[in-house]
């Protein structure tokens, strides 16, 4: 009679019993909020991450109070860790609110400045030296007449002179048989203290009553206009020709110095 062998058994390895209410250490929140601080400090060292840093500093702080309840509890046993995190992300918090600080008053300077620009721009009427006012201008201190100088603040000075009638070459560019031709001299000072860029400015002209355009006139003598730099405690004049109707009896004169200039103009008499 045969007999029956039982197959055999692999030991199992012998796990010891943990003692009743032992639970594995839950440091999660402690070694985030460390995290979460390291970077959010690191962020606040850029001014313009200032956000970055307020949002994980705040979620480092709050995480690390509560791992640091849970050390308390003995749930946790990376207490130090926890609360390295908590101090970073305070730290983090504040240097967002200083970072937050400087943005906004970098931010305003800039638009401080901006604005300083664009007041700069404009000019006031300064008029020819022994000029009164023109026939019906009294009281209207922004009509500026031949001879009338139109200051900025930033020290350019440009002074429009009378019409003087002309009579273009043969070969004149811009005139019409028939109409009229009249010459102004543009003069540009700089009393300022920083050098002038003369070939960005722009002289155009409006004829008679109804305002046209009077075409400039180019020619042998006329029509090269400013060019090159005007320093400081220099001027430079130009003389321009303007095609006008036959009829015409005033010119308005409009000089743009450039982008960051209002344009003037003068209410010239022919």
């Amino acid at each position: 009679m045969s007999q029956y062998t039982q197959p055999h058994q692999p030991q199992q390895p012998y796990v010891p019993a943990q003692p009743p209410g032992t639970r594995p250490a839950r440091n999660g929140l402690g070694i985030s909020a460390l995290v979460l601080g390291i970077i959010g400090t690191v962020s606040g060292l850029v001014p313009l991450l200032f956000w970055l840093a307020g949002i994980l500093g705040l979620i480092a702080l709050i995480l690390g109070l509560a791992g640091r309840g849970r050390a308390k509890r003995g749930e946790a046993t990376n207490k130090g860790v926890t609360t390295f995190g908590a101090v970073l992300g305070l730290v983090a918090l504040i240097l967002s609110v200083v970072g937050a600080v400087l943005t906004f008053k970098a931010v305003d300077d800039a638009v401080s400045d901006f604005d300083k620009a664009l007041t700069d721009s404009s000019a006031s009427a300064k008029p020819a030296a022994g000029g009164g006012a023109a026939e019906g201008t009294e009281g209207k201190d922004d009509v500026l007449r031949g001879g009338d100088s139109a200051a900025y603040d930033d020290g350019l000075e440009i002074t429009v002179g009378t019409p003087s009638s002309y009579t273009p070459g043969e070969f004149a560019v811009g005139h019409t048989k028939g109409n009229s031709a009249y010459t102004v001299s543009v003069v540009i000072e700089n009393k300022g203290k920083e050098k002038f860029d003369g070939a960005l400015v722009t002289v155009d002209a409006r004829a008679g009553e109804d305002g046209v355009d009077a075409e400039q006139i180019f020619d042998d003598k006329t029509g090269e206009g400013f060019t090159g730099t005007v320093l400081p405690g220099k001027k430079v004049t130009a003389t321009y020709a303007f095609d006008t109707p036959a009829d015409a009896k005033n010119l308005t004169v409009e000089v743009a110095p450039g982008f960051e200039w209002d344009a003037s103009q003068w209410e010239l008499k022919l």
